[in-house]
């Protein structure tokens, strides 16, 4: 990034396709660079109510202390309201028994559409990165994620009533982004714990990536040029599965899904694995467990070709005569009513 402004500028110009931000942007910042980056970023921009976030995760102890600390000094040397809140991570994932970076992540997105909601602000901004957006395509290529999955992150999604989530740096390099706060001569923050192995998307940020960039040094940009066009490729499958759910579901049995099997048959199976999908999400059943391997075993029973399979949450997914029916399995039921 050759000047002060290209950063600016380029913020601007994701803001326009985003987000009508003048209404104003509840920007996350856990002290890091990319996140203080996109905060100056955005204050030169200008035109917009800007607040700011931070959850103290209390994962790394005086640590996690001290990055809010900081954030809190620079938001009062620029003049910008800050508020902080402090969570418990490790305790709260044992507790749930998720997983620790699940966790964190679900009460960081939850903690910042209720507050957003509460300042009346319509937007949450992230500091997510062109090299974020990399790593997350390949990490979910690794784990034979589809077309879905390979879409990366989100540009923007609905995060609470009337707050959208927007992550305008996508189009911005971890490296660029340094040089505009160097150029700035802004601090930030560290996390050491970004260097630890023990995490597997650290190990693609810092063995897997740089072998293929050995291999092709631009390989950054492609990965983010196939969420690009997965995007849109999706898109036009997602519509279409909607359209097949509405015409192929029946009145529902408790808390089984009915669909009617000959629809589903006659649809071809990447669009049944993304009605499917669409189901899952729709009822709220565990989907992180899920593989394109799993979608389409239940593809392959919704379209007769299998009589059952039992899948992860758990569901069961079975052909009876000329339905097919989706659920929680018996021993699922009979816990949850055990639970309440």
């Amino acid at each position: 990034m050759n000047s002060l402004m290209s950063l600016p500028e380029e913020l601007s110009k994701q803001l326009n396709r985003l987000a009508q931000a003048t209404d104003g942007i509840l920007v996350a910042v856990s002290g890091g660079a990319d996140s203080v980056a996109l905060l100056r970023g955005l204050l030169i921009v200008g035109g917009a109510r800007i607040e700011v976030a931070h959850l103290n995760h209390r994962l790394r102890g005086a640590e996690s202390d001290d990055d809010e600390a900081f954030v809190r000094e620079q938001c009062t040397s620029l003049g910008v309201p800050c508020h902080s809140r402090t969570l418990d991570i490790s305790a709260l994932a044992q507790s749930a028994g998720s997983n620790l970076e699940d966790e964190a992540r679900r009460q960081r997105y939850q903690w910042f559409g209720e507050l957003a909601t509460q300042l009346g602000l319509p937007y949450v901004a992230t500091g997510h990165t062109a090299d974020d957006q990399a790593e997350t395509v390949l990490f979910r290529l690794m784990r034979g994620a589809g077309l879905q999955g390979l879409r990366g992150i989100a540009r923007s999604r609905p995060l609470a009533r009337n707050v959208t989530l927007i992550r305008p740096l996508l189009t911005t390099t971890r490296d660029e982004l340094r040089e505009f706060l160097s150029d700035l001569n802004q601090p930030h923050r560290e996390d050491r714990s970004n260097m630890d192995l023990g995490f597997s998307r650290n190990r693609i940020r810092h063995v897997v990536l740089p072998i293929l960039k050995y291999e092709s040094p631009s390989i950054g940009d492609h990965l983010c040029q196939v969420a690009e066009q997965a995007t849109a490729a999706f898109s036009v499958i997602e519509a279409d599965a909607s359209r097949l759910l509405s015409a192929a579901e029946l009145p529902r049995a408790g808390s089984t899904c009915i669909l009617q099997r000959q629809k589903l048959a006659e649809a071809p199976p990447y669009l049944v694995c993304e009605v499917l999908r669409s189901l899952w999400q729709r009822e709220g059943w565990p989907m992180g467990d899920m593989r394109q391997a799993n979608w389409e075993r239940a593809a392959t029973v919704a379209c007769s070709a299998a009589p059952a399979v039992d899948l992860p949450g758990p569901i069961r997914v079975q052909t009876v005569g000329r339905v097919v029916q989706i659920g929680p399995t018996v021993e699922s039921r009979n816990a949850e009513r055990r639970a309440t």
